[in-house]
């Protein structure tokens, strides 16, 4: 079994990792780390764990665990690892943005591996410590790899992407709270969200010439969980080649479908999925990634890297279905 170690166990991520853990085959979870409800049992934060699990907060972690996954606040990682020492063995997965871009991958240390799946899985396999990609950013690659593998970004592409209130993380601000969200919308950090640096790093992985603009809008939405992002591009080649090229880009990965029919959140959410629907009008190609901002934009994804570094099948413990009402 592989014993699992959670910090800031009462956020979002948190119960989602848990959620997934408790009926994972390979798994114990260890302990459940949380300075605001040590002592509590673990449903006084995630209501719909009660009479499922019967674990409460700690304050104390064990270093010996087999993995941590780290649920902190962005920029808070780096100041927990500091201050909290673990094991030789023990891998760590950061669902922060601490370790996400080249120039912060090398901490104490420690060389952390961008865990998007479909782009570093050989890397995967053999890291100790694996940076979660951003929510936003897995939508955003996923969509665009196939045609940076091909060489075909060499024009600007605009996203417009809207993501649940989940997104925000639990603590609350104005434009988190219900009242303000309920029938609402708005964007935010327009062209300049932090997402983009490391979704341009993984493009010039495949594409080493690409310097095109990325014009990205994130949007909030009035639904708790869930990312919908319009991507479009100019492309010069027909929908069936483009088809081809996402297919065999996707082939073996588990996770990916690819489609040209119209696509819609509740395929996605509560599981670790993305769904890419293609059309083409003209020259320009309309690219649609929708994954659930809680799995496949963190939690599950974390879970799936672990799955890669512990050398198990990496849908272990991720066979999860969608709500289609």
């Amino acid at each position: 079994m592989i014993n699992v170690g959670i910090i800031g166990g009462s956020g979002y991520t948190a119960g989602e990792l848990i959620r997934i853990l408790m009926y994972h085959p390979n798994v114990n979870i260890d302990f459940v780390y949380s300075t605001t409800n040590a002592g509590k049992p673990l449903s006084v934060a995630h209501h719909d764990l009660m009479g499922d699990i019967e674990m409460n907060f700690t304050d104390v972690v064990n270093p010996n665990v087999n993995v941590v996954f780290l649920c902190l606040g962005h920029g808070k990682s780096i100041s927990f690892l500091k201050e909290n020492q673990f094991a030789s063995h023990t891998k760590i997965i950061d669902l922060g943005n601490d370790f996400r871009l080249n120039k912060d991958a090398h901490f104490d240390g420690k060389d952390f591996v961008y865990g998007l799946p479909e782009l570093n899985k050989t890397e995967i396999k053999k890291a100790n410590y694996i940076a979660n990609p951003g929510c936003f950013a897995t939508a955003i690659q996923l969509a665009l790899l196939p045609l940076a593998k091909h060489d075909l970004l060499n024009n600007d592409v605009h996203i417009n992407a809207t993501t649940g209130s989940t997104g925000a993380g639990v603590g609350l601000s104005e434009t988190s709270h219900f009242s303000w969200r309920n029938n609402n919308m708005s964007h935010y950090k327009a062209f300049e969200h932090q997402h983009l640096g490391e979704i341009s790093e993984s493009l010039v992985q495949l594409q080493d010439d690409f310097e095109s603009e990325l014009l990205f809008i994130p949007n909030r939405g009035d639904f708790p969980r869930g990312i919908f992002a319009t991507l479009y591009t100019i492309s010069d080649e027909s929908l069936e080649q483009t088809v081809a090229k996402y297919e065999e880009f996707y082939k073996n990965e588990p996770f990916v479908t690819v489609t040209t029919t119209n696509i819609n959140m509740k395929q996605v959410v509560q599981t670790n999925k993305c769904i890419i629907s293609l059309l083409k009008k003209g020259n320009r190609i309309l690219i649609t990634s929708i994954i659930d901002n809680l799995t496949k934009g963190a939690s599950g994804q974390a879970i799936q890297n672990m799955n890669l570094m512990f050398g198990l099948e990496e849908s272990t413990g991720l066979h999860l279905k969608p709500s289609g009402f």
